[in-house]
């Protein structure tokens, strides 16, 4: 079942992520759109495009967010092997996505403060990045 849904999900997204669903979905708004007049924009004209699209958006989030999953998972074990793969590199640093965003963001601010004590330039760390958001 989890590679059925894992093809079905990883082709939808790359479907949906194609400009022609986006003009097919900007058809379907449009030919609803026009139709209000033949209609009378009634309630139930009004009914069928919040449906639809409440259906589909709900069914779209679990299949992008599938994607997103996967994307983000096969991203750490690239990362986990070329942190494994480089000597000077910590491995302590591996897998670190499992902890809390509070002690993410200790060590985080810990590497700022190791990098700006190495520098001898406390409270530079971003220069660089400064002088480049300077330049546009």
């Amino acid at each position: 079942m989890d590679r059925i849904f894992t093809a079905f999900a990883s082709r939808m997204s790359w479907l949906v992520g194609q400009p022609l669903a986006f003009v097919l979905a900007f058809t379907v708004v449009l030919v609803w759109a026009v139709s209000g007049p033949l209609f009378g924009f009634s309630d139930t004209w009004q009914l069928v495009i919040n449906t639809g699209t409440t259906i589909v958006t709900f069914l779209m989030v679990f299949l992008i967010q599938n994607s997103q999953n996967r994307d983000a998972a096969a991203m750490q074990a690239k990362l986990d092997e070329l942190l494994r793969a480089q000597s000077k590199a910590r491995a302590q640093f591996i897998g670190i996505e499992h902890l809390t965003d509070t002690q993410i963001e200790e060590i985080r601010a810990a590497l700022e403060e190791e990098t700006n004590g190495r520098k001898g330039k406390k409270g530079k760390a971003h220069a660089s990045v400064d002088r480049l958001l300077d330049r546009y």
